[in-house]
């Protein structure tokens, strides 16, 4: 069969002239060089050569015996110089034999104990050739004086300018202490470096819908003043990781035609006090500056964090102080008109509440997880630069990764490409896509993990147990896959195709639990035994059950009951929202509803032990086994799920599901 091969063709670069650029001149290298040079002229210069004579009775010797034609004395050092006859006796006597390194100049000096002394021994003998003189070598003067202070000035001088040039700022207030300066990115009209626009933004619709909304305010104001209608002020986006809220606000940075100022929460953070604050007033002083234009920041849960009722309980001050900074330029006495803020979090609830109110942040943009329509289009962007063959389905693609965020999409396409790459192919196939998948959810195989047969067979009926019950009730997740081959810090692991529902009632969690208590229920019926393996699967039951009763209002003596703050900002301080009573009464029912579902499992289990066994015991073989397996053994299942229940509505005939995703089963 031919192999169809799929690349977007690549446009080819037009030639460029190079162009020629001149050495660049650092005024550092100039100082150093002028440093260099007055060190060498006074190592490397001229010097006269003069003996030293350590003992000045010696001297005293030499002058009574006539070798001494004139003496220099500087009495600034209490030194003397003197200048030996030229006579070779003479010579030879003071600087020895070897004489002639000092035949030119003649020169010796020696330390006298003092002035007076000195001259009581000159007046002794009446000797006349002295002379008396200041100590003037302005050489040694700059290099011991001047030159470490002008070498000091010069560090500070270099030092300032660096620091400016780290801060992004110029020269001028602050100098070497310019951190009051906003770090903010500043992307102009007409920069088309990186540009992202509407176009690469695959799916959120309702998002891209408020967004552009936004940029056409600015292009064409006109359009919605005419009706008395103003501009939000701002705009917060608001999503789990990975969807793509930083894309859109680099695609408003793209399609606006306005200065685009941007940068991160963190950055406004710093260990000296009142930095935060005037970097806030720097960036909306910039940006008033060059308004109409748009100020985005990034994780703004950096610096937007509730502000604490008691200062002494651990609140941060600085942090604080930065809000409120903020929240003064977003809406105070002070005008900025034209400029226009956006935000991004995934950790709205711990906002602070006069940040989110009308007048600052108008819209919360909401950037939730893309649906199977939304993840086709993603994959579509993703798979541009992957050369990919017709075996390769996108509409199958976005099924088998249901939960999956934009993020995680463009992951899968990478591992793809590595995972064929691996296997040296010269295009990526479809079992690669789903052997990244199974990667990204489950971990890489550990098939040279040493297991003994004896835990060999525990895994089996444990993934068996929960194969078995899934298929057999109709609100478990269908089940695709089971493996007992080690994968990250998985034993074993079962993957299911879960419903992406819109609301989930009280029948969908307990099958749910009912399910991912079949593991360890299959122990101790079949095997008689429980082992550690079951741990994630206990504390997903767990967490199920209490939020059943405690905040879904599901149990029978608890019933339409929440304790849930959706705010995150407790207002019950250290206390609970309930009475002790009540929280007996929440753990007395968790413990019932997860008691229940187990003998239901076992229940389950029991009826169809036989398939059970069946399914255990070509685990052991095989070590993977598909939905196709549980067919034989069981049947088809008699539910269709949701998504099928769509096609149908919708009259579209896409590809049914087949192999894939999610919800991995440790043991």
């Amino acid at each position: 069969m031919e192999q169809k091969q799929i690349k977007t063709p690549t446009p080819t670069p037009t030639p460029t002239k190079p162009t020629k650029k001149g050495p660049k001149i650092n005024v550092s290298w100039i100082y150093g060089v002028i440093i260099l040079v007055i060190l060498s002229l006074y190592v490397f210069g001229d010097k006269v050569a003069i003996k030293e004579i350590s003992s000045y009775p010696l001297f005293k010797q030499y002058v009574t015996d006539g070798y001494i034609s004139n003496i220099d004395v500087y009495s600034s050092k209490k030194t003397i110089e003197a200048t030996v006859k030229d006579s070779i006796p003479a010579l030879k006597d003071v600087f020895g034999e070897n004489y002639q390194p000092y035949a030119k100049d003649r020169k010796i000096s020696v330390n006298i104990p003092s002035s007076e002394r000195f001259d009581e021994f000159i007046s002794e003998i009446n000797y006349q050739q002295v002379s008396y003189k200041e100590s003037k070598n302005y050489l040694e003067m700059f290099l011991y004086s001047v030159l470490p202070f002008l070498l000091l000035i010069l560090f500070f001088v270099f030092m300032s300018r660096r620091m400016t040039g780290q801060m992004g700022g110029s020269s001028g207030a602050g100098g070497i202490f310019n951190v009051g300066k906003s770090k903010a990115q500043l992307f102009d009209k007409g920069d088309t470096t990186n540009r992202i626009t509407f176009k690469d933004v695959a799916g959120l619709a309702g998002a891209k819908q408020e967004i552009e909304e936004i940029v056409s305010f600015l292009k064409n104001p006109g359009k919605y003043t005419e009706l008395g209608g103003k501009i939000p002020k701002g705009a917060l986006l608001v999503g789990p990781p990975g969807t793509g809220k930083t894309l859109l606000a680099k695609a408003v940075a793209g399609e606006a035609d306005v200065p685009f100022f941007s940068m991160s929460g963190s950055d406004f953070v710093e260990m000296f006090v009142g930095v935060g604050a005037s970097r806030v007033r720097d960036l909306f002083r910039q940006a008033k500056e060059k308004s109409p234009c748009i100020i985005f920041i990034d994780e703004i849960d950096a610096v937007g964090r509730s502000r604490g009722k008691n200062p002494n309980m651990g609140s941060n001050d600085e942090r604080e102080n930065t809000l409120n900074q903020l929240l003064t330029e977003m809406d105070g006495f002070g005008s900025n008109s034209g400029v226009i803020i956006l935000a991004a979090t995934n950790r709205a609830d711990i906002l602070d509440k006069a940040l989110l109110r009308a007048g600052r942040f108008d819209r919360q943009i909401h950037v939730d997880l893309p649906d199977i329509h939304e993840r086709k289009q993603i994959f579509n962007v993703h798979l541009r630069p992957v050369k990919i063959n017709e075996s390769v389905d996108v509409n199958f693609l976005a099924k088998q990764t249901p939960g999956f965020s934009g993020a995680d999409i463009a992951n899968v396409c990478n591992e793809a490409a590595l995972i064929a790459a691996r296997k040296g192919k010269s295009f990526v196939e479809k079992q690669d896509f789903l052997d990244a998948v199974d990667r990204i959810v489950g971990g890489l195989e550990k098939k040279t993990k040493i297991i003994t047969q004896t835990e060999k067979r525990s895994i089996a009926y444990h993934e068996a147990g929960h194969a078995t019950i899934s298929w057999m009730l109709e609100h478990a997740s269908p089940l695709i896959k089971v493996t007992i081959v080690p994968r990250g810090e998985a034993l074993g692991a079962a993957w299911y195709l879960p419903e992406e529902r819109q609301l989930t009632i009280k029948d969908h969690i307990l099958d749910e639990m009912c399910a991912t208590l079949g593991g360890r229920a299959a122990e101790e019926l079949f095997l008689n035994q429980t082992s550690t393996g079951a741990i994630n699967d206990l504390e997903r039951v767990t967490k199920r059950a209490y939020a059943m009763v405690a905040y879904f209002g599901m149990s029978d003596k608890l019933p339409n009951l929440s304790y849930y703050d959706s705010s995150g900002n407790s207002d019950f301080g250290f206390t609970k929202p309930y009475s002790e009573k009540t929280a007996e009464l929440i753990d007395l029912e968790a413990k019932k509803i997860v008691a229940e579902q187990y003998e239901r499992a076992k229940e389950i289990l029991q009826k169809h032990a036989e398939g059970h066994n069946q399914l255990a015991e070509l685990l052991l073989v095989r070590e993977v086994i598909f939905s196709e397996d549980l067919e034989k053994v069981f049947g088809v299942r008699p539910w269709s799920s949701r998504h099928d229940e769509l096609i149908l509505q919708n009259g579209n005939d896409e590809e049914p599901k087949n192999i894939s995703e999610e919800s991995e089963v440790s043991i």
